[in-house]
């Protein structure tokens, strides 16, 4: 019921997207996304605070789509790599971070806030953005959302670079499920520590309550005694 609601909002919201700009920050950062102008993102931090950070690349949309712990966050604008010169898909890890750098390849042209994803240079970082594809494999996006992104990934944060928008949402979803099962399991090894623990009290209650009656009896069979001797 609530993937339905939710797909009633976007539909209705589509219809009236033209009228509403991307930079409409009343607006989620998932229906922001659909108006973005080239050069243009959206970036919601508040939506998750905490969590994993997972990166999307699209290469048929030409978007990126930043999401914390299954939250979509953020949305931009792109141009990654021109025919004969595409961008690599697969899921790369960042393996190496610089606020300023400079292609040793392309006439030492500046790359800033680049975050490597593999070996053979390609990376994402500030540039410019015509609407289309146009870069040699990197991955160009505006320079507030490069130097928001660069603020929030670490080394090791994981990019997936698609060409399908079915792919990239299915690959989100099963990270969503590897969490939920991941909190399913410490959610259960907590009540069972719980659990463990309200065992044990009730053992050391019941014990004291059978030491207490040991010695109420002890105490009654003394004063029954004395009451007869009397």
């Amino acid at each position: 019921m609530k993937r339905l609601i939710a797909l009633l909002v976007l539909t209705c919201a589509a219809a009236s997207a033209a009228a509403r700009p991307a930079n409409d920050k009343n607006l989620p950062v998932v229906l922001r996304a659909a108006t973005l102008q080239p050069g243009e993102y959206a970036w919601e931090s508040r939506a998750a605070s905490t969590g994993p950070l997972f990166v999307v690349i699209n290469l048929a949309s030409q978007r990126a789509m930043v999401y914390r712990d299954g939250v979509l966050i953020g949305a931009s604008t792109i141009s990654t790599g021109s025919k004969d010169r595409e961008t690599p898909t697969g899921v790369f890890p960042i393996l190496e971070k610089q606020l300023v750098h400079r292609s040793s390849t392309y006439d030492n042209a500046p790359m800033p806030y680049m975050q490597r994803l593999t070996s053979k240079g390609v990376a994402l970082h500030a540039g410019n953005l015509p609407g289309y594809a146009a870069s040699h494999g990197c991955i160009r996006l505006p320079t507030g959302f490069a130097k928001l992104l660069y603020g929030a990934t670490e080394i090791g944060t994981p990019v997936m670079i698609t060409d399908s928008a079915q792919v990239a949402e299915q690959q989100r979803r099963m990270d969503e499920f590897v969490r939920a099962n991941d909190d399913f399991v410490r959610q259960r090894e907590e009540q069972q520590a719980a659990a463990n623990r309200a065992l044990a009290e009730f053992e050391r209650a019941k014990a004291e309550h059978a030491e207490a009656v040991r010695r109420h009896e002890e105490e009654m069979a003394k004063f029954k005694s004395e009451v007869g001797s009397e």
